[in-house]
């Protein structure tokens, strides 16, 4: 039954984003913006195609990025995502098929149509979604839940389920070892409520899922008790009920979350850090050679002028030289406007005992060693902008982990190495956030969760902060 239900719901929803599609499509064609003039029959004609194939790849497109998978646990943003990279794969769609049925200005009537085929399915997919939260937290399309484990793993699952009413999920029972629960809040719990779900042994699954209609399996039993659920396993291979594996397996340990892939014929599950969207990964890098390019060009009269200025007013080379260490420890030779005496770094073991941050790096708030003019640069950032240069070999990304020197990183601890598992760029999470008002700790913790989350629209929502924050000089010294 829930099968079928599934069954027709999917193919509802693939039939709704087609017929919006070709209704966008053709709204958006008789708006003047389009620049499109339907002359003949036979333009009318491959309109028609055209907007047969700009319809089509929508549903083909969100099938291969998951859109029509249960979106019971994913936020309203991780929706509307897949629908704004499904309208960027539209648009080049609309745009190749315009060029290949030689219809004129092919790229605006691609761009406009594709922008209107967004705003209609992302509205319909707000609606939906909002329509389904209400409902579930009125008790309605809920799904029934059985937990693997009775122990403070089992509870904390438990109680993320009972945080999230929208998700419309309920717990009707818990499958262990033994028969009460091992974790002492969940026991009382279970004594204090006659509608607690109850706790069975793993011996008894086969006749609980007879008994009771079971939508999911959650397990977040202890490792020590993964080698014997295999029973619960096997029955949910067997009946066709999926398995949520909770992969805090290790949660005495700093672990970033898990990437599924296969290890040859086994399915495995990745920990590495580095497991972001390839696509995705390489937008982010075409954005860092077009943007620093463009940088470089825009601020060319600034470099001009803070060069002469540094010539001027003290001796040494305009442009100050360091080792850094990039994406996993890789050296390269970062460039600054220099903003210090040439003697700077001969005189650092001299103010070591001033340093104001905790941690492996060295600051001072009023370091002495700063020219007048390196003051100013360092205020709104100026110094950083030759950086523009390695950002445009590769070596730097616009937005990353700041690289940090080689000597600092000879203090890590094996934690915060992991840092370096990112290119490192221009602006972080810790520079928009304070800067050198922020201590050692919290800044790793910025850049690990920089690391984590990373994504092209939390690239765009720290640059726009950086803004603001070098005008304001927050934070800088």
């Amino acid at each position: 039954m829930l099968r079928d239900q599934a069954g027709r719901l999917f193919r509802a929803n693939i039939a709704l984003d087609g017929v919006l599609a070709a209704a966008a499509f053709v709204v958006a064609i008789s708006f003047p913006i389009s620049g499109l003039e339907i002359e003949s029959e036979a333009r009318a004609v491959r309109l028609v195609v055209l907007a047969f194939a700009g319809s089509l790849v929508w549903p083909i497109v969100l099938d291969r990025l998951g859109a029509y998978m249960s979106q019971r646990r994913s936020s309203l943003a991780h929706v509307l995502s897949r629908v704004c990279l499904a309208g960027a794969l539209a648009v080049a769609g609309i745009a190749a098929s315009a060029v290949a049925l030689q219809i004129p200005d092919a790229g605006r009537l691609a761009l406009v149509c594709g922008a209107a085929q967004v705003l209609v399915i992302g509205a319909s997919r707000i609606v939906l979604f909002t329509a389904l939260r209400t409902l579930r937290r009125r008790g309605r399309n809920t799904r029934n839940v059985l937990v693997v484990g009775s122990g403070p793993r089992a509870r904390q699952a438990t109680d993320v389920i009972d945080e999230h009413p929208e998700w419309g999920l309920r717990v009707i029972g818990f499958v262990d070892e033994g028969d009460f629960p091992f974790d002492p809040q969940l026991l009382r719990a279970t004594l204090a409520r006659r509608d607690e779900p109850r706790v069975h042994k793993i011996q008894d699954a086969a006749n609980l899922f007879r008994e009771k209609v079971i939508d999911e399996v959650v397990v977040a039993c202890p490792r020590s008790m993964l080698a014997s659920i295999a029973p619960v396993i096997s029955i949910c291979a067997a009946l066709g009920v999926p398995v949520t594996l909770l992969s805090d397996l290790f949660s005495d340990i700093l672990q970033p979350p898990p990437h599924a892939m296969r290890f040859g014929p086994h399915p495995a599950l990745s920990f590495s850090v580095v497991h972001h969207d390839l696509a995705q990964v390489r937008i982010k890098r075409a954005i860092d050679a077009i943007g620093a390019a463009v940088c470089l060009a825009i601020s060319a009269p600034v470099l001009i002028a803070a060069a002469m200025a540094i010539r001027v007013t003290s001796s040494g080379p305009v442009l100050f030289r360091q080792q850094r260490c990039g994406l996993y420890g890789r050296r390269f030779t970062m460039l600054k406007l220099r903003t210090m005496h040439a003697d700077a770094e001969a005189c650092r073991s001299d103010l070591e005992q001033l340093n104001e941050m905790d941690g492996p790096v060295f600051k001072i708030q009023n370091d002495p060693r700063i020219t007048p003019v390196g003051h100013f640069l360092r205020r709104y950032s100026l110094d950083e902008i030759p950086q523009l240069w390695n950002v445009l070999l590769g070596d730097m990304s616009l937005v990353g982990p700041r690289p940090p020197i080689p000597d600092e990183v000879d203090q890590y601890h094996v934690l915060q190495r992991r840092r370096l598992s990112m290119r490192p760029g221009l602006t972080c999470l810790w520079q928009v956030a304070g800067r050198n008002e922020i201590g050692f700790e919290d800044w790793v913790r910025l850049d690990l969760e920089y690391i984590d989350n990373w994504s092209l629209a939390l690239d765009c929502q720290i640059l726009l902060r950086t803004v603001p924050a070098v005008l304001r000089g927050t934070g800088a010294s």
